[in-house]
């Protein structure tokens, strides 16, 4: 039963109201996938929209962004870019347009695919920095730390304020992984230095509540909640995974 049917048959609906929830869903995961540029899932849902809009929800929304949520990086992530980029790299096969195209499919949650492209990337430049940093990047969210470490070490040495601190956020967030908790605490103290990020403050509070430091703890996530009460829509929705997690870690403290 496709959605025409679904909506015009309304005098059913009418009769029958626990199926709104259902409709409800139905488009909002349509909507999704016509935003997300899904066109063969789009038009799977639209036709045969029941089996097709869970199915696209638990392989597709759920599973897409969970890997990088709160971990963002630079550049957009749209089909119509993945396909210019890999006409590019058919014809001229340079290094940055695979660490562009590494980084769309980071943002994807696609991460064995780019961290093929970010090697891709560094087989053509070694020296590319952003390779080098989102590579590392890549690793750290692939649970593999210690291979994320020294990627991550040297690009901070060279510039501390690589992509704006977000390298630096994760070399820290690799130093904990590995149990170098006081490294890392001094790094995110870097971090903050010279800017004043939500994942920042949430982890070196969560480093702080390890070592029985509250009151350095509490003063960091009443700083995030303080912040998030008057930043952007686009800040608030870009950190609602900290924010979330700053409010979790206020009842402990």
């Amino acid at each position: 039963m496709t959605f025409a049917v679904l909506l015009f048959d309304w005098q059913d609906w009418l009769s029958r109201p626990w199926l709104w929830p259902l409709l409800a869903f139905q488009i909002w995961m349509l909507v999704d996938a016509i935003r997300r540029e899904e066109w063969v899932w789009a038009a799977f849902i639209f036709f045969f929209p029941v089996l097709n809009a869970l199915l696209y929800y638990f392989m597709v929304y759920r599973a897409a962004p969970s890997a990088t949520a709160g971990f963002e990086l630079p550049g957009a992530h749209q089909r119509q870019r993945i396909k210019e980029l890999e006409a590019q790299i058919h014809h001229l096969d340079k290094a940055h347009h695979h660490c562009q195209l590494g980084d769309i499919y980071f943002q994807q949650g696609k991460l064995p695919k780019a961290e093929t492209c970010y090697r891709a990337s560094l087989e053509r430049d070694p020296t590319d920095i952003d390779a080098r940093a989102h590579l590392g990047q890549c690793l750290a969210r692939l649970k593999r730390p210690a291979e994320a470490r020294p990627l991550l070490a040297q690009v901070c040495a060279e510039d501390p304020n690589h992509d704006y601190g977000h390298t630096l956020m994760a070399f820290a967030e690799t130093l904990a992984e590995l149990g170098e908790r006081d490294e890392a605490i001094l790094t995110w103290q870097r971090v903050l230095e010279g800017h004043a990020y939500a994942r920042a403050r949430v982890q070196l509070a969560e480093l702080y509540l390890q070592r029985g430091e509250f009151d350095p703890a509490r003063t960091e996530l009443k700083e995030v909640l303080e912040d998030s009460a008057h930043a952007p829509k686009f800040d608030r929705k870009r950190d609602k995974p900290w924010i979330r997690r700053a409010q979790a870690l206020m009842s402990r403290v």
